[in-house]
């Protein structure tokens, strides 16, 4: 299937079948898992031509593999990119994007509440290396246009963002950024390239936590980065001599996984809305936070930018830990689990989800209240879903009025 062709199609038949026939063999119908560490070259002048990247080939899994080659393709095509670089997990993608480009005595701006681990990089490891990091706060486009326009290498954005789903005016934030002379970054996985496609509005490097939505079945670790092959070049270069790559059996799962990833973002944006409809009228219920809902502060951005709503949304119980101690338990179609994005729908407070990492200080700091429980829908029926929380709910009630205390 040639490269032109894809201008032509829509997302779901590209997740199906791009990137994947020039890794195809035997006549087989799957891409094949290559476990192969080493290729064999008798001819060592054409082993040196691969080894320098002047002919295609693979030498060293830590460098390509072809199973990892074609995931990385898809994915590159899904979000229109020049090339993509596949890691061993979100937070590699994300740490080594980031290290790949800051240096001693650069600024990167930034929002506080990005997901935990992303926030540790940025209050933590950054500044031991001397990285001015500035945070914040989220949609507060005229305060990160000021501090952009201050000066700095990275402009960091997570849209929309983990767990509080806030949204960020990307358009907005590239024209500041690019002003600046920074290179933006974004963090697309709750959007996925279904929903969102940041190159398209402007954005240097998108990068997913491939364990969520694109593989969708919560077996596998993996990140990827996009961008221009100039950019991705560099990625690359860090990935290959830091040595957090891909392994090709998580490639190959991710492959399978995404094959249905429109279906299945679909389904899950489908439900979430209703589920978000739902929790607005429960009196337990102090926030929900939908990007879909047209009282989200920032809906019409996200109608704006993005091509759905997505799979996740949040919302604050009155009673904090105590309510939500008793209603994640009575849940029946719901792992109570740190994942997000797979088939099975997912529930979870910040404090052991996305910002385990950090204190309940530091959380208060960041916006995120101890009452906040993140949903991941999964593809069940929605009619379903809605019944587990009516059950689930009307346990709490019998068990604590909005009051806080237990009967």
């Amino acid at each position: 299937m040639k490269e032109q062709n894809y201008q032509n199609m829509q997302d779901g038949t590209k997740a199906v079948w791009a990137g994947e026939k020039e890794s195809l063999a035997y006549n087989a119908t799957q891409v094949p898992v290559v476990l192969s560490v080493a290729y064999n070259y008798d001819d060592v002048d054409e082993w040196q031509e691969v080894a320098l990247g002047n002919k295609p080939g693979h030498i060293y899994n830590r460098m390509t593999n072809p199973t990892v080659q074609a995931l990385e393709e898809k994915v590159r095509i899904l979000e229109g990119a020049e090339a993509a670089v596949a890691f061993s997990s979100g937070m590699a993608a994300i740490s080594s994007t980031l290290y790949t480009f800051l240096r001693p005595g650069d600024r990167v701006v930034s929002v506080k509440d990005t997901y935990g681990g992303t926030n540790k990089i940025f209050t933590e490891f950054l500044p031991n290396i001397d990285v001015d990091v500035q945070l914040c706060n989220t949609g507060n486009h005229e305060e990160i246009e000021a501090e952009v326009a201050k000066g700095c290498k990275v402009l960091y954005l997570e849209s929309p963002t983990n767990p509080t789903m806030k949204i960020t005016d990307i358009e907005r934030m590239v024209k500041a950024g690019k002003t600046a002379g920074a290179l933006v970054i974004i963090d697309n996985t709750f959007a996925t390239p279904i929903n969102q496609n940041p190159l398209q509005l402007g954005v240097d490097i998108v990068i997913h936590s491939a364990t969520k939505f694109l593989s969708g079945h919560a077996d596998a670790l993996g990140g990827m980065v996009c961008g221009s092959k100039e950019l991705m070049t560099k990625v690359y270069h860090y990935r290959e001599i830091n040595g957090a790559t891909m392994d090709p059996w998580s490639a190959y799962l991710i492959l399978r996984g995404m094959k249905t990833l429109k279906l299945r973002v679909r389904q899950q944006e489908k439900s979430a809305m209703e589920i978000a409809k739902y929790l607005q009228k429960k009196k337990h219920v102090e926030a929900v936070h939908y990007p879909g809902l047209e009282t989200h502060p920032h809906h019409d951005i996200a109608k704006k930018q993005m091509k759905g709503f997505g799979g996740i949304l949040s919302f604050v119980l009155k009673d904090e830990m105590d309510a939500i101690k008793i209603l994640l338990p009575k849940l029946q179609y719901a792992n109570k689990a740190g994942n997000l994005g797979a088939v099975e729908t997912i529930y979870g407070p910040a404090r052991t989800t996305s910002h385990v990492e950090c204190t309940l200080e530091e959380r208060k700091t960041l916006g995120i209240p101890e009452g906040l429980v993140r949903i991941s829908v999964g593809i069940e029926d929605t009619e379903d879903l809605l019944a587990d929380l009516e059950q689930a709910f009307a346990h709490l009630e019998s068990q604590m009025p909005v009051t806080g205390r237990r009967k």
